[in-house]
């Protein structure tokens, strides 16, 4: 869909009033630590035809919830600071007396059916362009796509994070009464729209999951009658099977970074355990615990060489991690007042595992190092479970029981649990999962 992203000569950069603004020691930046208590006031600018207003106020739109959603940003009225233009030169003073720190400057063009979209930020105290201006390519309809790219670019130059707003979730939608729930599995972008449906809704189903690449779906399906995982391309919608065994129900699939293998729980005579298959010879499997005790909820590490799983081993429910062949296991939660621990998420960066947290209070979202230290909760509302990461590993989403009749949501927090926020969805939703950055 996106051709090329093409640098643009910063003609604002050249133009701006040399020496009419002193530059700032450091560059500009916010450094994301236990939360930024006053978000950066930034100035977007986009302009165009004059008959094509209504898409450059979406892409603006789409830019600005992007920003603002990570409760980093604080978007500035056009009306509260200079005149601003693709082309024009930057007025630093005029920007610099309305307390505004960035500028983003940007431009849409249409040739047929295509659009094109340059834009170029600006440090306004620094006095000068916060990295190269670019240019996105696309298809009109893409425009969303093309937003949410540039909101990208922003995020990472002012942050220095990685990018997470170009991405898809795949998730359980619900209808109906809680006592006969029909289930789908859907995709959207991250912030909810452009949901496509990939199930029948006479299927019930579970726990969808992402391939490394996106293109995949894994999800538990009930429609045997006996749980059985399995593939579903994104693009042509078609499902594949993956587990075929009637007399054992296999659930809770995971494929691995490299996308070689799958981890998945199977129960068999009453006994549930975590076991890897290999995705391109289905019929080599490996069980990698084995006794008496609950085993299931398997999470890779970014690295491929450990996995987090759900063991009820030791009594109560709790977080153990063990070699991807399936020794040396070793217990990390340990929860005061008989709290129980699950659905462990291994974050993309390796450096946190999230997990739900079960106890009297009801269930927290939380994370802690993969040896268990530092353990943190992030939500402080009682009814929340399985979380999912973000490519970037900054931010979570995980799903929330609404209101008297239990309704399933959607929400996302960041990691320190200052920005929690509900995904806007029509209908009930549960069990996301977070895919990889889109190409």
């Amino acid at each position: 869909m996106f051709r090329l992203v093409v640098p643009l000569v910063l003609a604002g950069a050249a133009a701006m009033l040399p020496g009419a603004v002193a530059a700032q020691d450091e560059p500009l930046r916010i450094e994301i630590t236990e939360g930024v208590m006053r978000p950066m006031p930034i100035m977007l600018h986009f302009e165009g035809p004059d008959s094509e207003d209504g898409l450059v106020g979406d892409i603006r739109s789409v830019i600005a919830e992007d920003l603002r959603g990570t409760g980093l940003f604080e978007i500035v009225s056009p009306e509260e600071g200079p005149s601003a233009g693709f082309d024009s030169a930057v007025d630093y003073v005029g920007w610099r007396m309305t307390q505004t720190e960035a500028l983003v400057a940007g431009r849409v063009s249409l040739t047929g059916d295509n659009i094109a979209v340059g834009f170029r930020l600006f440090d306004i105290f620094a006095g000068e362009p916060l990295g190269d201006g670019m240019q996105f390519d696309a298809p009109r309809e893409g425009w969303r796509r093309t937003a949410h790219k540039i909101a990208d670019q922003i995020y990472t130059r002012i942050t220095g994070e990685d990018p997470y707003f170009d991405s898809r979730i795949a998730f359980i939608g619900e209808t109906g009464p809680a006592t006969r729930r029909v289930k789908r599995v859907g995709v959207m972008d991250y912030d909810g729209a452009g949901v496509k449906w990939l199930t029948a809704p006479d299927d019930l189903v579970l726990s969808p999951r992402f391939s490394p690449d996106g293109g995949t779906v894994l999800y538990t399906s009930f429609a045997s009658g006996i749980p059985q995982i399995m593939s579903l391309d994104v693009e042509t919608v078609e499902s594949v099977p993956v587990t075929r065994d009637p007399k054992a129900m296999s659930f809770a699939p995971r494929y691995s970074p490299d996308g070689e293998w799958i981890a998945f729980s199977r129960e068999t005579a009453g006994n549930t355990d975590i076991w890897i298959m290999q995705v391109s010879n289905p019929g080599f499997v490996k069980r990698l615990t084995l006794g008496p005790s609950i085993d299931t909820a398997p999470s890779w590490s970014p690295d491929g060489q450990q996995i987090a799983f759900e063991s009820d081993r030791s009594g109560g429910s709790q977080i153990y991690v063990m070699r991807a062949d399936g020794s040396a296991p070793r217990r990390v939660s340990f929860g005061e007042d008989g709290a129980d621990y699950g659905e462990p998420a291994w974050s993309p960066r390796g450096d946190r595992i999230a997990f739900t947290r079960h106890s009297g209070d009801g269930s927290q979202i939380g994370i802690m190092r993969p040896d268990g230290s530092d353990e943190r909760l992030l939500t402080t509302d009682s009814r929340n479970s399985g979380p999912s990461w973000a490519p970037n590993g900054r931010v979570l989403i995980f799903t929330r029981l609404d209101g008297e009749d239990d309704r399933p949501a959607l929400h996302s927090v960041d990691i320190t649990g200052r920005n929690m926020r509900p995904v806007a969805l029509s209908e009930a939703a549960s069990d996301p999962a977070w895919g990889p950055l889109l190409p």
